[in-house]
């Protein structure tokens, strides 16, 4: 397993955790990992994690509904939500770069 998976998965568990419970500084700590784990994504895979982000943002909400469990799967995609925003502003700054670049 290298740093790039180890990084993805802590990240998830921080995100998570942080949709359900804020602690001090779990929003600097999503932004983080988001960013952090952007860094590794394959420029093959970037368009597929921009749209994944944006169909994250839009859709989590729409679990609410679900009777019991709907608020938990929320506050857990809502946390995931604000880690990939973060890797998302990665994606594409690191795509202005790579098209900027000679």
């Amino acid at each position: 397993m290298g740093i790039d998976k180890i990084i993805m998965i802590v990240g998830l568990l921080v995100a998570i955790v942080a949709g359900f419970k804020a602690f001090p500084y779990s929003d600097v700590l999503v932004a983080l990992f988001g960013i952090v784990g952007a860094w590794f994504i394959a420029e093959e895979n970037r368009m597929r994690f921009l749209v994944a982000a944006i169909a994250l943002g839009v859709s989590y909400g729409a679990l609410n509904a679900i009777p019991v469990v709907g608020p938990w799967l929320t506050s857990a995609l809502g946390g995931i939500s604000s880690l990939f925003y973060a890797g998302a502003a990665t994606v594409v700054v690191l795509g202005i770069i790579d098209r900027v670049k000679p």
